[in-house]
């Protein structure tokens, strides 16, 4: 068994962790193809995206708690099983109404990965180290969308779009085999909660009731929706619109993931020196910054890759900054609830970017306005709801009893 504390062990937590970003991403270039090939239209196709998201957002909240009472490990072990046998159906599927059905299911298994990742991160380093953890893990987990768009796209054009959900069929199984071989319960008996409906509840309530909770938990939402509005459009948007290759299309997202490898790495430098409030607030202007440039550049017909993808790199690298900082700002001051504080967090994160999908899906047009208008909202949001909920709150005249971290 691996130490906790050791770079070994965060690398499978991060394993864990990129199950999420790496069953969105890797079959992204496929999307067209599938539609072809299941005779769907483009946002019955992209509902694969939101439905996943919203399965995500729902498990969350049955595995926070769970883990709280039971312990991450077993709860990590069943989800991920599931994960690995819908992602073996996924490949087998032969309608678009199955393919939904099995996205689903592989979403109740995946969401296990990043809602327990975080929650053990949380168990083994505490409320101040983790957010410099997950920012490094952060970094380490963009690999997978930096890789699987690419080898998504060989994949499709060597194998066809069913060899990418065997795929992630493989590395379930091999996330499992690491999970049961390697790595210990990071959760500490003393702290293991009821499981009893009321007290569910009351630390749900309890949560909801914390402004600077929601405040970055909406920051954390609303930033991550506009990254999940580019999955949902990028394909059909880069490959359909303007004519990129479905397997040069890896190439092109990875500036978007470069831009994160960037925001998490700065994050974790300058995460002890200007703490968790200023990274936010920086990070967010930067967000805002990027989706605004998008969507200035589609209002004004700059139709091209790049116009696509350089503002969406900025406004990766403030997704970088916000995401482990929203996180564990939220989660930080509940060591005693943070698998439940963990799961409220990515429920609210993914039904919003699940909402933002949606929307991108029925206001597409070919064109990349919807979506690029989608992103510079989504990113405005984020900022705005950090800024009045937990940035100015701190620094009323008289105190509000807010934490400054």
């Amino acid at each position: 068994m691996l130490q906790l504390h050791s770079t070994a062990a965060t690398l499978v937590l991060a394993s864990f962790v990129a199950l999420g970003p790496l069953a969105t991403d890797m079959y992204l270039p496929a999307l067209p193809a599938m539609a072809t090939a299941l005779d769907a239209t483009p946002a019955e196709v992209q509902l694969t995206l939101s439905v996943y998201m919203i399965a995500l957002a729902l498990a969350q909240l049955v595995y926070g708690p769970l883990a709280d009472r039971f312990g991450r490990k077993p709860l990590l072990l069943v989800g991920l099983v599931l994960f690995t046998l819908a992602s073996l159906a996924c490949a087998l599927a032969r309608s678009i109404e199955a393919m939904i059905v099995f996205r689903f299911l592989q979403a109740l298994g995946g969401s296990a990965g990043p809602v327990l990742g975080r929650a053990a991160v949380r168990d083994v380093h505490g409320p101040l180290e983790a957010a410099r953890i997950l920012s490094y893990l952060g970094a380490a987990t963009a690999l997978a969308p930096a890789l699987a768009p690419i080898g998504g796209g060989y994949l499709l054009v060597a194998l066809g779009w069913p060899s990418v959900f065997l795929f992630l069929a493989g590395y379930g199984l091999v996330a499992t085999a690491l999970l049961w071989l390697a790595l210990p319960e990071p959760l500490a008996p003393e702290l293991r909660q009821s499981i009893h409906p009321v007290s569910i509840a009351r630390n749900y309530r309890l949560l909801l009731q914390h402004r600077e909770f929601v405040g970055y938990m909406l920051a954390c939402a609303f930033t991550f929706a506009g990254l999940f509005a580019f999955l949902s459009g990028a394909a059909f948007v880069l490959i359909e619109f303007l004519g990129v290759s479905a397997q040069h299309f890896g190439y092109y997202f990875t500036l978007a993931v470069g831009g994160y490898i960037m925001g998490t790495l700065l994050a974790g430098r300058l995460s002890r020196r200007l703490g968790i409030n200023r990274l936010l607030l920086i990070g967010g202007a930067i967000a805002s910054l990027g989706g605004a440039l998008m969507a200035a550049l589609a209002l004004a017909k700059v139709f091209a890759a790049l116009a696509v993808m350089l503002p969406m790199m900025l406004y990766m690298i403030g997704v970088g900054i916000v995401l482990p900082q929203s996180t564990a700002g939220a989660i930080g001051p509940f060591p005693q609830m943070a698998g439940s504080a963990s799961a409220l967090l990515g429920m609210v994160q993914m039904s919003v970017a699940a909402a933002a999908g949606v929307l991108v899906g029925h206001l597409h047009s070919g064109s990349p306005l919807a979506m690029a208008a989608i992103i510079a909202l989504m990113g405005t949001a984020g900022l705005a709801s950090f800024f009045g909920l937990v940035w100015l709150p701190a620094r009323a005249p008289r105190g509000c009893g807010v934490r400054e971290v």
